[in-house]
């Protein structure tokens, strides 16, 4: 079997020190199966980009990300850029290579893993047994919409974004949260702001046009965003799978970030092209850079999303993810997920080579 092409961007900020600990779990993959199973070449892309090249995203750097099998995003920006005109900052190479690689859906669990219930700002009751999938569509919207801008109109200097999402844009991601439904519990909850916002009701429309049809056995449901954003904190555990916008799955992600514990445990993977590309949800975080305190774990469970959705290697990312939950079980925490007097502080890079030690061990019982 050829060994997958992975195309690697480091990023800014904590992004070099996270994905250096995550392919380090691809190689210990090879090693325990002892052949090269992963080809992997590094490029700039983001604020690191901008740096040696002028722009935050290179022909080169996207022609590596076309032609392999898959790309792993450490994260780009942060305040070192927000100077640059906003045609060359960090963030316009990220959504540029969701949309030249035709990445309309974003998957981001939250998942609590059991020894982090108590990490959980909401009580132990609310969140234990959270395990919820939020697709969000990642190439429309009001990120995307045109006309867009800040011009001056009638002598007034005004900021202008446009939501707008056609028929198509909405069917693709919604069939994608439906098959994701089948796979688990049957059922979605559509997120919109149908009450005043036109793009989203014809957002509301769709997905209950795609379900009935095509997709009878799961059960929908609709909700405003507003009331979704409580009802996360309220009662979480009543969702299974959410499918929402562009700007609101934005959002909603981070807010279920941190019912789980941290923003650093959370992986995404972004799909819909002939390449998935890979990335934890949290930022750059440029305050913690090069200190080797980092929390590399959603990154390593962004392999494992790789693994799974891109390789159909599902025995490996298994393994990945209760090497995660074992070596969390044993009390290793970093700084963000670290509690006084409870389990062992250790830093980047000693939380990835436990991550390591404990596949070795869950490989030999292959």
């Amino acid at each position: 079997m050829a060994a997958k092409r992975i195309c690697v961007f480091p990023g800014d900020g904590v992004g070099p020190e996270v994905v250096r600990e995550a392919v380090a779990v691809l190689r210990t993959l090879s090693e325990v199966a002892g052949r090269r199973m992963f080809e992997t070449e590094e490029a700039l892309l983001g604020g690191a980009s901008y740096d040696v090249h002028a722009v935050p995203m290179t022909p080169r750097a996207l022609k590596l990300a076309k032609e392999a099998d898959a790309v792993l995003l450490g994260a780009v920006g942060g305040p070192k850029w927000d100077v640059l005109p906003f045609a060359v900052r960090p963030e316009r190479a990220l959504l540029g290579i969701r949309k030249e690689l035709g990445l309309f859906a974003n998957l981001r669990p939250a998942v609590v893993f059991a020894p982090l219930i108590d990490a959980s700002p909401l009580r132990r009751e609310l969140v234990e047994g959270i395990d919820l999938m939020v697709v969000r569509e990642l190439t429309g919207g009001i990120y995307f919409g045109e006309p867009r801008g800040v011009r001056m109109i009638d002598g007034v200097e005004t900021g202008i974004n446009t939501e707008i999402y056609t028929r198509p844009e909405i069917e693709r991601v919604a069939r994608v949260a439906f098959e994701l439904a089948r796979k688990r519990s049957r059922k979605v909850t559509s997120v919109d702001k149908a009450n005043v916002l036109e793009a989203t009701e014809l957002w509301r429309k769709v997905v209950a046009e795609v379900g009935a049809k095509e997709y009878p056995d799961v059960v929908l449901s609709h909700m405003l965003v507003d009331n979704c954003a409580m009802q996360l904190i309220r009662w979480p555990r009543q969702f299974d799978v959410i499918v929402t916008t562009n700007l609101f799955g934005d959002i909603l992600t981070d807010e279920a970030s941190m019912i789980t514990g941290s923003i650093g445990m959370l992986p995404s993977a972004s799909l819909g092209g002939k390449v998935g590309l890979y990335e934890p949800i949290h930022g750059s975080a440029p305050d913690i850079a090069g200190k080797g305190v980092a929390n590399p774990l959603a990154t390593i469970l962004s392999v494992a999303m790789m693994l799974k959705y891109s390789f159909d290697m599902t025995a490996e990312a298994a393994w990945i993810e209760e090497a995660v939950e074992r070596v969390l079980a044993d009390g290793y925490r970093t700084v963000d997920i670290y509690r006084e007097g409870e389990g062992k502080k250790v830093g980047t890079t000693e939380m990835g080579d436990r991550v390591r030690d404990a596949v070795r061990k869950l490989s030999q019982k292959r």
